[in-house]
This record gives structure tokens, sequence and C-alpha cells, in this order.
């Protein structure tokens, strides 16, 4: 309990009330995008904006604590972005199955040490509704 509290005070120290309020937009963003993803595939994702200010390497790492696999975090990274009039494509590459079937998603353009291992199946564009 003890570390959550420094991780909190350290939050609010370097990104302030803003930064807290990004990474609690993040954690429930992931948690709504598994269920509608379950619920309904691609196509049944719908985020509400998220607040002002913050950075990606603020929103990777509040993903990296939600506990959400690829497509989450790339959906979630993928509306963060949106809201900053930057549409970014979605990414579903996989392996062959004599390779041992694997699947991984991110965002075009960002480096990612599993795509050149992957064979693109699907590119997911920003819904227009998530563009300014």
């Amino acid at each position: 309990m003890a570390a959550r509290l420094r991780a909190v005070a350290r939050l609010i120290r370097w990104h302030g009330p803003l930064g807290v309020a990004l990474v609690a937009w993040t954690m429930l963003a992931s948690r709504r995008v598994r269920r509608q993803l379950a619920r309904g595939g691609l196509g049944a994702v719908r985020l509400a904006a998220p607040p002002p200010g913050g950075t990606d390497l603020l929103v990777r790492r509040a993903l990296g604590r939600s506990g959400g696999n690829c497509l989450e975090s790339a959906l979630v990274r993928q509306r963060w972005f949106a809201e900053r009039g930057v549409p970014r494509t979605v990414v579903i590459g996989v392996s062959a199955p004599s390779a041992g079937f694997h699947a991984h998603a991110w965002l075009d353009g960002d480096p990612d040490p599993h795509k050149h291992e992957l064979a693109e199946i699907l590119r997911h564009p920003v819904p227009p509704a998530w563009l300014r």
C-alpha cells in the first residue's frame, strides 16, 4: 500500500492533477475496451475522449500496469492520439502456424520488435468520430 501511495505522489509531483486524470482515464479505457471487444469486436469499441495534457509515455506506462493485451493497449493509444489530431492505424499481425501461432497488435509507425516476424492481416484506421 505504501508503494502505491508513493507512486501516486510521484505522479502528482511530476504530472500534476491532469496526469492523474490521464492515468485514471487510461486504466478505465483499457477495461472498457476489453469488455467491448469481447461483446462485439473492433466495431464495438467506443471510448470517451481522454483528458487534455499528458504524454504518450505516461499513457504507455499506465497501460503497462493495466494488465491489458497488445490490442487493447493499441486501441487506447489510438484514441489518445486521435484526440490530439494524430490519426494512427492499429495493425494486427500473425505468425505462420508452422512457427507456433502468435498474434500481435501495434500502432503503425511505432518501433516494435515483433512486427517484422508477423504478416499483417488487418489495419484498423482511427474511427472518424474520434478525430476532432
